[in-house]
C-alpha cells in the first residue's frame, strides 16, 4: 500500500530570526532617512525665517526711507545720540539719519534748512548688528537676529542730500548688507542690497 503522508513543516527558527533582523534593518534605514530629512526641514525653515528677517529689515529701512528727507550720512566724526539733522551726502557710512515723514520740524533762517526736534530716525551697523531710533538716537533697538553677523560696518551710501538750490540731485540712498548667519555650527553667507529714492522732490 503505498504511503501518501506528506511532511508538511514551517518555518525555522533559523529563517524566522533573518526574516525578523532585515525587516528591523529596512525599518532602522527608514527610520534614519526620515529623521535626516525632518531635521533637514528644520533647518531650512529656520534659515528661511532668518532670511525673511533680513527681508523684512531691508524693506522697513526702504520705505521709511522713501518717505523721510533731510538724509544725513554718517561718517568717523558723527555721534548716533547727537542729534545729527544737517543734510549731507557721503558714500560708505556706517549709519543714516533722516526726519520720518511724520516729525517736527522747525526752520534756521540763516541756513534755511529745516531742523528736526529732537525725533529724527536713524538706522546704523554697530558691533556686527543693525539698530533703528526714532528718537534721534536716544533710544535704540537691535534690528538683526543674533545668528546673523553683519561685517560690512559702512553699508550705507546717500547721494543728493544736499537742499536746493545747491544741490540738483534727487536724494538717493544705497544701503548694502553683507555678512553671515551662524546657526548650529554652520556658516551661510549672504549680501544683500537695495536702492531707495527721497518721494518728495528735492531738486
Amino acid at each position: 500500500m503505498k504511503n501518501n503522508y506528506k511532511n508538511n513543516t514551517g518555518y525555522t527558527i533559523i529563517e524566522t530570526m533573518i526574516s525578523v533582523s532585515l525587516f528591523i534593518i529596512i525599518v532602522m534605514a527608514g527610520m534614519g532617512a526620515l529623521l535626516n530629512a525632518n531635521l533637514l526641514h528644520g533647518k531650512s525653515e529656520n534659515m528661511r525665517s532668518i532670511m525673511d528677517s533680513l527681508s523684512f529689515i531691508m524693506e522697513d529701512m526702504s520705505r521709511n526711507l522713501r518717505t523721510g528727507y533731510n538724509y544725513h550720512c554718517f561718517d568717523d566724526n558723527d555721534d548716533v545720540s547727537a542729534n545729527v539733522s544737517v543734510p549731507e551726502s557721503g558714500e560708505n557710512c556706517w549709519g543714516i539719519s533722516f526726519e520720518h515723514q511724520g516729525g517736527t520740524l522747525y526752520d534756521d533762517p540763516p541756513t534755511n534748512i529745516n531742523y528736526h526736534d529732537e525725533d529724527q530716525w536713524v538706522y546704523y551697523i554697530n558691533g556686527e548688528k543693525i539698530y533703528k531710533s526714532t528718537d534721534g538716537g536716544g533710544t535704540v533697538i537691535q534690528l538683526t537676529p543674533d545668528e546673523v553677523i553683519i561685517e560690512l560696518s559702512d553699508g550705507f551710501s546717500v547721494l543728493g542730500a544736499e537742499p536746493s538750490p545747491g544741490d540738483s540731485q534727487q536724494p538717493f540712498v544705497t544701503i548694502k548688507l553683507v555678512g553671515k548667519i551662524i546657526m548650529k555650527g554652520v556658516e551661510t553667507p549672504f549680501s544683500l542690497q537695495t536702492s531707495v529714492s527721497q518721494r518728495g522732490l528735492d531738486i
